[in-house]
């Protein structure tokens, strides 16, 4: 099975399944020297962890509750890389197989049970195996790691910054980042939040899933970022964020707005201040020609609903005879809105690859 690395410079490589015993990655090219506190890897899984939180349950999510505890195991001694891979494990501990039973011969609507079983011809059935997103868990702390190794290089000035701008159906229309850890799903506007929390909580009730928008703004990028013609920053976070299970489309600044502008109404214009070039605008969300222009980078990714859903829903059941239409009710604990639990994948998958672009860019100058 291919596919299960990523980066050029900073490569990670992540492995492990929903229901196995442990999830993990390894991390190659991590400059030495660089500081890597434990802590600071936990604080980020504790971010992405399902089910109960402070003894509450999360509207949006699962009440599956993983301790999501990491375990590094090479490549750092006395809280500092070596310059060795980074090996980080994260053991599974509340699985609940026996939901799955039913789904041995059974292909779930909109999960990737029918495309693993036709590319492999077997698959993990339970919780969706290696496609479940579960596996973001080690995505997140190696994106803790490539958070540590750049602001080492270019300080605290840089931010990643995700949020909820949509959720079934209902839109933010301020961007406060102080309330995003303010509300279950983790908007940037407390007022959509309520609205987004209790049409969540409804599809709840009535066994149904909702879909949603992220939009993520990251600031204190330097100008020159970016390898064209075909590692383009913005092709290379289209890549990293479209890996992502349940992201299906993704827009740079205006995005598809650009299609309804001109060219006069849709350029950046620019001008001098204290010395610099500048940009009057940022319509182009931080990125022309595939290069960052030092503005904030600015992308939102589209969110589908989760496919695990308690209606009654047709399908097809397999044997050795060939295939049947069935129905199917699923069982499990699942999300209903994955925007909230998205939302730190997100800023891990821009922390690596902006780590990979800087190293790369550091090794031409």
């Amino acid at each position: 099975m291919a596919g299960n690395s990523f980066g050029a410079l900073f490569k990670i490589t992540t492995f492990g399944e929903s229901h196995g015993a442990a999830l993990g990655v390894v991390i190659d090219g991590c400059p030495a020297g660089v500081p890597i506190l434990r802590d600071n890897i936990q604080a980020a899984l504790n971010r992405r962890r399902p089910g109960i939180q402070d003894g509450v349950l999360n509207v949006a999510v699962t009440a599956r509750s993983e301790p999501d505890t990491v375990e590094i195991l090479s490549g750092v001694f006395e809280d500092k890389s070596t310059g060795t891979p980074i090996a980080l494990v994260i053991r599974n501990t509340s699985q609940n197989s026996k939901d799955y039973g039913n789904l041995q011969y059974v292909f779930r609507p909109g999960h990737g049970d029918f495309t693993y079983q036709q590319k492999y011809g077997v698959r993990d059935y339970r919780g969706g195996g290696r496609a479940s997103g579960r596996e973001t868990a080690a995505r997140v702390a190696a994106g803790a790691v490539a958070q540590s190794v750049l602001k080492h290089f270019l300080g605290n000035d840089i931010s990643v910054v995700a949020y909820t701008k949509r959720a079934a159906g209902i839109s933010g229309n301020s961007v406060d980042f102080s309330v995003i850890e303010k509300n279950s799903l983790r908007a940037a506007d407390l007022e959509a939040a309520a609205l987004m929390e209790r049409e969540v909580q409804r599809l709840r009730q009535d066994g149904d899933s909702a879909g949603g928008v992220v939009e993520c703004c990251v600031s204190g990028v330097p100008a020159g970022l970016g390898e064209p013609v075909f590692d383009k920053l913005d092709a290379v976070l289209a890549q990293a964020l479209l890996s992502i299970g349940a992201v299906k489309g993704i827009e740079f600044g205006l995005g598809f707005d650009f299609a309804d502008k001109t060219g006069s109404t849709a350029n950046d214009e620019m001008y001098v201040r204290e010395n610099q070039a500048d940009f009057k605008t940022n319509n182009a969300g931080g990125i022309l020609a595939g290069i960052s222009t030092g503005n904030d980078i600015v992308f939102r990714i589209a969110v589908k609903p989760v496919p695990s859903i308690y209606k009654k829903q047709k399908t097809v059941a397999y044997n050795e005879n060939g295939f049947e239409d069935t129905d199917l009710e699923i069982e499990g604990r699942h999300d209903v809105c994955l925007c909230p639990r998205i939302v730190p994948v997100v800023e891990a998958m821009t922390w690596l690859v902006l780590t990979d672009m800087y190293l790369r860019q550091k090794s031409i100058k």
